[in-house]
């Protein structure tokens, strides 16, 4: 069965808001707990061997955090593959993701990135209270987003 929604989080959950990316893929782990046509992952990086998985995906959302912007705000953005090809190497752009999943099985799902503005890298196991605050919304907004595409069987 092909999968319905990929959802991955990503950042290093020892450093502060970083960590952003795994508390929005515990939250979403266990909103959908039973549901295997969505699948979520949390990870340090990107990295080539997610392109897989994303190629086995109708829709991918990838969660991270920025240094640009307000501290405490979120944005979304659809990904674009790169129009060069992914680079070869231990840790990829989500752009250069994509573009691994097209070429390597041609597959270029739907990707948007989920990015919120942090507040603190500092080494601490906790997200500071604005980063925090906006978890909640965020995951509300991808509940939102995966629920929108999963497929109405009541008039067949």
């Amino acid at each position: 069965m092909k999968t319905r929604c990929l959802v991955i989080g990503y950042g290093n959950p020892l450093r502060g808001d970083d960590g952003f990316g795994w508390a929005v893929a515990d939250r979403l782990s266990e909103e959908f707990a039973g549901d295997e046509s969505v699948r979520v992952l949390a990870a340090h990086q990107l990295t080539p061997e997610f392109a897989e998985p994303m190629s086995e995906a109708e829709q991918v959302i990838l969660v991270d955090v920025s240094r640009d912007g307000e501290p405490g705000t979120w944005r979304v953005t659809e990904v674009v593959p790169a129009a060069e090809g992914p680079a070869l190497g231990h840790q990829f752009e989500a752009c250069g993701l994509l573009a691994a999943a097209r070429e390597i099985y041609s597959a270029c799902p739907p990707t948007l990135l989920v990015s919120a503005v942090a507040e603190s890298f500092d080494c601490q196991e906790t997200l500071t209270s604005c980063i925090e605050a906006i978890v909640p919304d965020v995951v509300r907004d991808i509940r939102n987003r995966i629920d929108a595409a999963k497929p109405d069987y009541s008039h067949a």
